[in-house]
């Protein structure tokens, strides 16, 4: 799992977004992330996915991606 947040008190912005991988009730892999306003449930999205290095591959790609945007890893 990876958990990545973002805090800018002068913009009132508190977010994170957590990437995991996890398995459903058929077997199937998936790449999960969830994201939202620290303290709220927030949303999510599962992304099927063939093994787990693929999975790996989706992940990395979305922590790249919120990385560039200004999020670091969660205390």
């Amino acid at each position: 799992m990876i958990e990545l947040e973002r805090c800018q008190p002068e913009k009132n912005m508190a977010r994170y977004y957590r990437l995991e991988i996890e398995c459903d009730l058929f077997g199937q892999l998936l790449a999960r992330r969830t994201w939202g306003r620290i303290g709220r449930s927030g949303q999510s999205r599962s992304t099927p996915v063939a093994s787990l290095e693929e999975a790996w591959a989706e992940l990395r790609l979305w922590e790249t991606r919120k990385r560039r945007r200004g999020y670091c890893d969660r205390p």
